[in-house]
């Protein structure tokens, strides 16, 4: 196990590199960059004007140095040169890449283009926020979808399977986005009730408030946005649980169990329980990510909760590109070392499982 854990760790470098270079030259290629906007602003101009005047030479801002801007015209040479210098243009394409990765090396993501703040110190501000989410989200869609899922397993073709179905089906075919308008119409003061607050994770007078009603206020903050979640996300997680236990039910080992008379239970929790678990466990790290990051982003526009995946959004539309590549390095890297952590936790649930032999 220690040779695959090596391997593994050694991948991980390697696969960064990969996901930072693709992007990078994505990114260096897509027009309106931050000179185009910063130039727009300063002509009074829409930003997305500026963008497609770029759109028809997107190379021209990789070539060389000396970048031609077609949003320039009518705008001081100095200027753009000084934008050049400012935002580290005035260097070639691959000198750029290259310090880069040297900074990324140390974990120094650099600063934010707009905001006087370094990327780290914006990661850390938001990502409570999205912790929060997805802790919450993750642990509620499990307390709710492997029971559920156990129970359709054991029941299978009866009422209680058909409308369990019906309503899990029917929770996943839901956009989130459009659940998250729903909850805010009748339950945040929209139309109908005002029981909920509309955006944000606290109040403003939280620092006021004694500890147990910040833990109230909290809650009261992060159901609506938690809530989402869990019925866009829990759809799956069942089907999965139901369809594991069904595999393992009707295998040989049961009916033998069955044979020496033991109980339901017994055989349940004793023997399939164990096995059928495997694949659920494994899919535990990209079910966290899918909440931290992927299926937080709409929720967190939506409900104005400043967490990572708003933060990512914001740094593409301003293409804040420190913040683009660091918060994407570190949704990678947090991939990688969950993916590993799933495997050694697989293993510890089946130790007839051995990655090594397998390799």
């Amino acid at each position: 196990m220690k040779n695959y854990i090596l391997k593994r760790l050694l991948l991980i470098p390697i696969t960064l590199l990969g996901i930072i270079s693709i992007n990078f030259l994505i990114v260096q290629l897509a027009p309106g960059g931050p000179i185009e906007q910063t130039l727009a602003k300063y002509r009074g101009m829409n930003v997305n004007a500026t963008s497609s005047l770029t759109a028809a030479s997107p190379m021209q801002s990789t070539n060389s140095p000396a970048l031609q801007y077609q949003g320039s015209r009518g705008v001081p040479e100095e200027l753009v040169k000084e934008l050049e210098k400012q935002f580290g243009f005035d260097k070639p394409i691959y000198q750029r890449y290259f310090e880069m990765l040297r900074n990324y090396v140390l974990f120094d993501f650099g600063k934010s283009y707009y905001k006087d703040k370094t990327v780290w110190q914006l990661i850390l501000e938001r990502l409570p926020v999205s912790i929060s989410l997805g802790v919450w989200s993750t642990l509620i869609i499990y307390c709710i979808a492997i029971p559920l899922g156990i129970r359709k397993a054991v029941f299978d073709g009866s009422k209680f399977d058909f409308w369990t179905s019906f309503a899990v089906i029917l929770g996943a075919a839901i956009p989130v986005f459009l659940f998250a308008v729903f909850l805010i119409v009748f339950l945040a003061g929209g139309t109908y009730f005002q029981w909920f607050p509309l955006r944000g994770l606290t109040s403003p007078n939280w620092d006021d408030l004694p500890t147990y009603k910040k833990i109230i206020d909290y809650f009261w903050h992060i159901t609506l946005p938690v809530l989402t979640l869990v019925i866009g996300g829990f759809a799956s997680l069942t089907m999965l649980t139901k369809n594991s236990f069904l595999d393992e039910i009707n295998k040989p080992y049961v009916l033998t169990a069955k044979a020496k008379g033991l109980c339901s239970q017994k055989i349940l929790y004793g023997h399939v329980f164990r096995n059928a678990m495997l694949i659920v466990i494994a899919g535990f790290p990209n079910m966290l990510i899918k909440m931290l990051f992927t299926g937080s982003l709409l929720i967190e526009v939506i409900f104005s909760l400043n967490g990572l995946g708003l933060l990512g959004y914001e740094a593409i539309m301003t293409r804040d590109y420190p913040v683009i590549f660091g918060t994407l390095y570190v949704f990678g890297l947090l991939g990688l070392v969950l993916k590993l952590i799933s495997d050694l936790i697989y293993s510890v649930v089946d130790p007839r499982i051995n990655f090594e032999s397998a390799n």
